[in-house]
């Protein structure tokens, strides 16, 4: 090969170098943008059908092994902090979650976590009616919803809609058994606590998970 010719191929290595080299900065300049993990789920999906939840959720704690897991305890009604307890009893009690039931008036839903003793089940009411901020304007509507909400969850109202647990799948079916209880949801064994999102399946849900009405007045109280 004549000398012109080793200068031409030297000359398209560095070049490939060079674009390869271009490519790796520009790729560690803008990295791809990772795709975000999915989180497990508790409760209904929105646009779900209540039986169809039902169903599903009576299947999960059938299936998987014999290893304790988290689960929700989802009530026919609204039980006050030291009914709901009782129904779980024999479980491990993570999270409480209420939601104040109004007449055609949105709520909001207020999850409390706590270490599963007695104690801190029936605390949690305290803690829960701190996190429904009241606004500065007293005639605001969502101001009225957060006052009547704190006045009737620290008077121990019947707000307690779902219970997070932990237990085993036979445990968890006990449960589910109970007077009151109208479905128990489980998590697969390798779930991870706090990794993983709740949603409530109101006693309001009848036919299908949906926006509740908004269009009723506040009482006062």
């Amino acid at each position: 090969m004549g000398s012109r010719g080793v200068a031409g191929a030297l000359g398209g290595v560095l070049a490939v170098v060079l674009v390869v080299g271009a490519l790796a900065v520009v790729g560690y300049l803008n990295p791809q943008r990772q795709l975000g993990v999915g989180t497990d789920r508790l409760g209904p999906d929105s646009g779900e059908q209540v039986t169809d939840y039902l169903a599903r959720a009576s299947e999960s704690v059938r299936t998987g092994g014999d290893e304790p897991r988290w689960g929700s305890v989802s009530f026919d009604r609204e039980l006050t902090v030291e009914q709901a307890y009782a129904v779980a009893d024999g479980v491990r009690i993570s999270q409480v979650l209420f939601r104040v039931p109004l007449d055609r008036v949105q709520t909001p839903i207020l999850t409390v976590g706590v270490s599963g003793s007695r104690r801190s089940v029936l605390n949690s009411t305290a803690r829960a009616a701190g996190q429904a901020q009241e606004s500065l304007d007293p005639g605001d509507r969502a101001a009225q919803i957060a006052a009547l909400t704190r006045r009737r969850v620290l008077g121990g109202c019947a707000c307690v809609v779902t219970l997070v647990v932990r237990g085993t799948p036979a445990q968890l079916i006990e449960v589910a058994d109970r007077t009151g209880v109208r479905a128990v949801e489980a998590l697969p064994p390798d779930a991870v606590s706090g990794k993983f999102a709740v949603e409530p399946l109101l006693p309001e849900y009848v036919d299908v998970v949906a926006p509740l009405p908004d269009d009723g007045l506040v009482p006062a109280e």
